[in-house]
């Protein structure tokens, strides 16, 4: 927010709006260290924006004839929402950097075992041989289109929020398209086309593209949960958690904390989705359940990521295991027991591959694992 309140005073200045020297001292009074956050949720309490309390404070810090450049033009709204997207910009970072990772040890899962067959199941039943390659192909595609998606949002969607008190720009006068794409060039953000105030859309697709992220990262973290189950036993995640009351358990821990993170997304976006429709110029309510829903979404997001992450890493595959199921099935439906048919399944993790590569970004960093997936194993070590 008080980024918000610098990048305003200092636009304003900029363009002749304000006194230079009153918008300096705006943007020194502006550090986070002289604000109590207890302050700020009070003032939540009271006036149900957490803005009035920091902007009173703001002008505490000022000089008397510097108050002029202090929330220049803004509403509380205006700070909110811009405020949001700043967060959201910041918190998509590590949450990207984690999905990106997840795609990269799928690819080497898929490269890995691209040709390695596993008994394909439907309705969590045998169905045809297909291979672990192919598996993880099918994830990568997924898990690469939705992290594309949310980089969309990321650079394209992520815009500044100023119109004042009924998103007119009516202190600005003509300067206030001005105004607004200095503020947005001063904070990295998109310039809309209007103030949206009460036009959500923004964060309704912001929530969805978070949404399906965390549902196709769920996705690979059930795999993981299913396929490390003592009956099929063919994977089994690296660092496994234990058991208070049984010695004997390996527990794939990060891929269940992985799909109980995204296991509460729904609700969140569900909620985002229902506060669209805003009333007038600002809405009573559903305006003010954004920001802490946007807030944890971004959190489990990003936690789900971590956690299949730390699933992937390491992975041990029970490749021997994998192929006597495969042999098995085939030999039950008329196949070759010794070559399992498994159709076209390298071709399709090629192409995979080759989407992926397409798509993921060069130089980003590929931190946040320890090691490649593991080598085979023929069994659990």
């Amino acid at each position: 927010m008080l980024a918000v309140e610098a990048a305003v005073a200092g636009a304003a200045a900029h363009l002749g709006l304000v006194d230079p020297v009153a918008a300096a001292a705006v943007v020194t009074a502006c550090d986070p260290k002289a604000f109590a956050a207890a302050a700020l949720a009070d003032g939540m309490l009271h006036h149900a924006t957490p803005v009035i309390a920091l902007v009173e404070r703001l002008r505490s810090l000022v000089p008397d004839d510097a108050e002029p450049a202090v929330h220049y033009g803004l509403t509380s709204q205006d700070v909110v929402d811009t405020a949001a997207m700043l967060v959201t910009r910041a918190a998509l970072e590590p949450i990207l950097d984690r999905a990106w990772a997840v795609t990269d040890l799928l690819a080497a899962l898929a490269t890995r075992y691209r040709d390695a067959p596993q008994a394909g199941r439907t309705l969590l039943q045998q169905a045809a041989p297909t291979t672990f390659g192919a598996a993880c192909a099918a994830r990568l595609v997924a898990v690469t289109e939705a992290t594309v998606a949310l980089v969309e949002q990321r650079d394209a969607r992520l815009a500044v929020q100023l119109g004042g008190p009924v998103a007119t720009l009516a202190t600005a006068g003509t300067a206030g398209p001005a105004l607004v794409a200095d503020v947005a060039r001063r904070l990295g953000l998109a310039v809309p086309v209007l103030p949206w105030h009460t036009g959500r859309g923004r964060i309704g697709s912001l929530a969805s593209a978070l949404g399906v992220l965390a549902a196709e990262l769920a996705a690979v973290a059930q795999d993981v949960v299913l396929l490390s189950s003592s009956e099929i036993g063919e994977v089994a995640v690296a660092r496994a958690g234990g058991s208070s009351a049984m010695a004997h358990k390996r527990n794939p821990a990060p891929a269940v904390l992985a799909v109980a993170s995204a296991h509460r997304t729904p609700g969140l976006v569900a909620t985002l989705l229902a506060g669209m429709p805003q009333e007038l110029q600002r809405a009573a309510g559903r305006w003010q359940a954004e920001v802490p829903t946007l807030v944890e979404l971004l959190r489990l997001t990003g936690a789900t990521a971590g956690h299949v992450r730390d699933a992937l890493d390491g992975l041990v595959v029970d490749q021997a295991r994998m192929r006597a199921a495969a042999s098995a099935l085939a030999a039950a439906t008329g196949g070759d027991p010794s070559d399992p048919d498994v159709g076209g399944a390298a071709a399709l993790v090629d192409r995979a591959l080759a989407f992926h590569r397409s798509l993921r970004p060069p130089g980003r960093p590929r931190s946040g694992t320890t090691s490649s997936p593991d080598a085979d194993h023929g069994d659990h070590r």
